[in-house]
């Protein structure tokens, strides 16, 4: 099953410039050991929020904005793509990323697709309550 890792952290804080080494140094690490194991398929780091822009379409109007959709104590900074056997895998991996020691990590399912109009559970289920006129974006192959 593949699982998103949101990694959410303040992107405020001040960090030393030693700090900052020895986490990027964790963070090689970890992406090493988890290419290493297999179940890293991609990850991205985010910039910060200050740089973002939300769009919303309402009543067929566009509204977009500068930064962030919500003001939070925590942002998303970045996320890993994995496939692990089930959620205590994923968790288990979740618990080796660096920034759960000073921030949060979300684990999420991926919720697979299986036809343009057809949703799947990343077990290959139809998740309870969907129709065939469902809309869904198209599946893609890549992740990075």
């Amino acid at each position: 099953m593949r699982y998103a890792l949101l990694i959410c952290n303040d992107e405020n804080a001040v960090i030393s410039p030693a700090e900052q080494s020895r986490r990027a140094a964790a963070f090689t690490s970890f992406r090493e050991e988890m290419e290493g194991r297999g179940v890293l398929l991609g990850s991205a780091r985010l910039r910060p929020t200050a740089s973002s822009t939300t769009v919303q379409v309402r009543d067929g109007d566009r509204v977009i904005a500068d930064g962030p959709f919500a003001a939070t104590e925590e942002q998303i900074a970045g996320f890993y793509l994995i496939d692990c056997k089930d959620l205590d895998e994923a968790i288990e991996v979740a618990t080796r990323i660096p920034a759960a020691r000073y921030g949060t990590v979300e684990v999420r399912p991926v919720w697979e697709m299986r036809q343009r109009d057809q949703p799947a559970m990343s077990d290959g289920s139809a998740p309870s309550g969907t129709s065939e006129g469902v809309h869904s974006a198209e599946r893609h192959s890549s992740y990075e």
